[in-house]
């Protein structure tokens, strides 16, 4: 990850950070347990118009979102809910929860992770995002559906 460190102080310069597309959203990795000293993870991401994950519970970390623009539904297994930009949402550890983007442009918004660790999971699941590439064939979701499957008990987390 690129970053520079002055006296104890973290900067990430803007577009740094690893970047991944995970089942077409485009995730970048900011803040990671390497440059937080496991404090958190924090990771920007653009997620097309019906993008998002399936409904998750993550045991070992909150997770939270800021959305910066667009609109999102945020859900449990009782209910729905959207959420424009603005909109801040905290997720306890343990509460089963997934995002969904119900509107016509890209969402922008930042996911933060408490304690770090998480944000690994995008790293390791998803392809290389290089800048100006566009993101990968429907097709390789599949793949990615069986590979996060098979990976995010790692991450002390599960699909519900």
């Amino acid at each position: 990850m690129s970053f520079e460190e002055f006296e104890g102080i973290v900067h990430i310069p803007p577009k740094a950070g690893p970047a991944r597309w995970v089942f077409g959203d485009h995730y970048t990795i900011k803040a990671d347990k390497e440059n937080t000293n496991g404090s958190l993870g924090l990771i920007e991401a653009m997620v097309p118009p019906g993008g998002g994950p399936p409904l998750h519970i993550h045991h070992d970390s909150d997770e939270a979102f800021y959305l910066i623009e667009g609109e999102l539904e945020i859900s449990n297994e009782k209910r729905k809910q959207i959420v424009g930009a603005g909109a801040f949402v905290f997720v306890p550890r343990g509460k089963v929860h997934a995002f969904k983007n119900v509107g016509d442009e890209p969402c922008k918004m930042l996911i933060i992770f408490t304690p770090a660790g998480f944000e690994r999971f995008f790293t390791e699941l998803g392809v290389p995002a290089e800048e100006g590439m566009p993101a990968p064939e429907a097709a390789q979701y599949a793949a990615d559906v069986a590979k996060a499957q098979s990976i995010v008990a790692r991450y002390r987390a599960e699909y519900v």
